[in-house]
């Protein structure tokens, strides 16, 4: 009986575990009562970023053309024709043609002239400035004469890229001659004036004065012998009225003579004779400088071409060696790879020229570098973006976008090959936070009845919740920034950002069921 009594009672507590009374089950079957859903404060950088879609490839191509009038004759290649792919910079030799090189300078105006002394122009202000890029010296940059100083600096060009400066023709090689034999001509007319001059104004020697003086002291003596005859003649030395007029004649001779010896000379003829001469020379000289000037190294047209922005890529050569050349030999392209692509005008605003970005290569991130923000000619689109795909910036009317042109870090040949042609996402920051901050999801911010935000904090140890007035900083992917709290937050914290929805989850379960 006992071993009955013990089968029963536990037959019954295993019963009662399955029975539930209607209370009970109905107890169960109630949602639960609901509860917030908090997150811990974090720790963390925020950054905003512009993503812009761009297309990679060169900068613009550029026609290379040379200036051939000047040759006198067919413009035959005779060297230095570069590979396609090879690069071209400042100072380096694009062409030869005839024996002479095609030397390429950095600057925007083409070439249309020769360039020469006194010549002057914004040509040869280009020229200074490309020269001085170099290092060259090629006088005042502020001048747009083209001077001794700049001849000087185009045979320093010459003389860097190997070759013998130009020279100016024999014509104007004779002229100089002829100007210099001209200047000494003058030189020795003026010489000659000023000898003439010199002589004239000194008078007579000093033996002449001695003769002048004894000439006098004896016409002296002979009028007073004669007047001493006359005053007591005798039969030996009768008074001769002839000889007395003739003595004193001769004494005012002699005092004219030697008075007009001791007199200024007038040396006016000789004087103009030494203007003219030195006038003479003056001319002489002036046209020894023209000519002189004239003979100074110029630079041909058909020896320089100026290229915006260098180095460059040859992408297309037209010119063979023992061929000839009529305009266009040569395009150029840059010889960096470039991604550029368009914003909206208040995008780009928030771009500087040096900001940096990235963009994703198979899963790996290439640094780049914003070089220019500039106005559109177009409003471009973005034929990169996958089919199916949103991009990133909305269309704007035309006219409110702006082109971005990035430059790209080192990149390795294979990197360079995958990149070519293709439309890339570019990412860049915009603004961030200097280094991490206390930061939570945009949705544990609420509006105070002041409008000031709030965040709720959760109570520890089933204590009430509490609502910390809070500043706000920089917001970007979800999250905002603490800049300050009422109350101090620390990362960990927990913070409201909504209640569980219990009666949802109720529903779905019912449905399931």
């Amino acid at each position: 009986m006992a071993v009955v009594a013990v089968v029963c009672l536990a037959a019954g507590l295993f019963l009662s575990q399955l029975i539930v009374s209607p209370g009970k089950a109905a107890a169960d079957a109630a949602p639960p009562t609901a509860g917030p859903i908090t997150v811990p404060v974090e720790s963390r950088v925020i950054s905003n970023e512009l993503v812009i879609r761009g297309d990679v490839g060169y900068d613009d191509p550029v026609a290379l053309r040379v200036e051939t009038g000047d040759l006198g004759g067919p413009a035959v290649v005779t060297g230095q024709v570069p590979q396609v792919g090879a690069q071209i910079g400042p100072a380096s030799v694009a062409l030869e043609i005839v024996g002479r090189p095609v030397i390429v300078l950095p600057g925007d105006l083409p070439t249309y002239r020769s360039l020469r002394a006194g010549v002057s122009g914004p040509d040869v202000r280009q020229l200074k400035a490309a020269l001085a890029s170099l290092g060259i010296d090629a006088g005042d940059p502020a001048t747009d004469t083209y001077d001794s100083a700049t001849a000087a600096g185009v045979r320093a060009l010459y003389q860097k890229v190997g070759y013998e400066p130009p020279a100016a023709g024999e014509e104007l090689q004779d002229t100089a001659t002829a100007a210099r034999e001209g200047v000494r001509s003058a030189q020795d007319g003026l010489a000659a004036a000023q000898r003439e001059l010199a002589a004239a104004a000194a008078g007579p020697v000093s033996s002449v004065i001695i003769g002048l003086d004894t000439a006098v002291a004896v016409a002296r003596q002979t009028l007073a012998d004669e007047q001493g005859r006359c005053a007591a003649p005798t039969e030996e030395a009768p008074c001769s009225q002839a000889a007395l007029v003739q003595a004193q004649g001769a004494l005012a001779q002699a005092e004219a003579e030697r008075a007009e010896a001791g007199a200024a000379k007038d040396v006016g003829s000789q004087r103009a004779a030494v203007n003219s001469a030195q006038a003479q020379l003056t001319a002489a000289r002036e046209l020894q400088a023209e000519a002189q000037a004239a003979t100074l190294t110029p630079l041909p047209a058909s020896e320089v071409v100026f290229v915006p922005t260098l180095p460059r890529r040859v992408d297309v050569v037209s010119a063979i060696r023992g061929g000839t050349v009529t305009g266009e030999f040569m395009s150029v392209s840059g010889a960096t790879i470039q991604i550029t692509g368009s914003a909206t005008r208040a995008d780009a605003e928030l771009l500087t020229v040096g900001a940096t970005g990235s963009i994703t290569l198979d899963d790996q991130e290439l640094p780049v570098t914003v070089a220019a923000v500039k106005d559109s000619a177009e409003t471009p689109t973005d034929p990169g973006t996958p089919e199916g795909e949103e991009p990133e910036q909305p269309a704007a009317p035309k006219g409110d976008r702006r082109a971005v042109v990035f430059t790209l870090g080192s990149l390795t040949p294979e990197q360079v090959v995958a990149l070519q042609n293709t439309n890339v996402r570019v990412r860049v920051p915009v603004s961030s936070t200097q280094g991490e901050v206390l930061a939570v999801p945009l949705a544990a911010l609420t509006a105070g009845p002041g409008g000031e935000s709030r965040v709720e904090l959760a109570g520890a140890g089933g204590k009430a919740s509490s609502l910390v007035t809070v500043t706000t900083g920089l917001a970007a992917d979800g999250y905002v920034e603490i800049s300050s709290a009422e109350s101090p937050l620390v990362a960990g914290d927990l913070v409201v950002v909504g209640v569980a929805d219990t009666e949802k989850k109720t529903a779905d379960a019912e449905a399931d069921e």
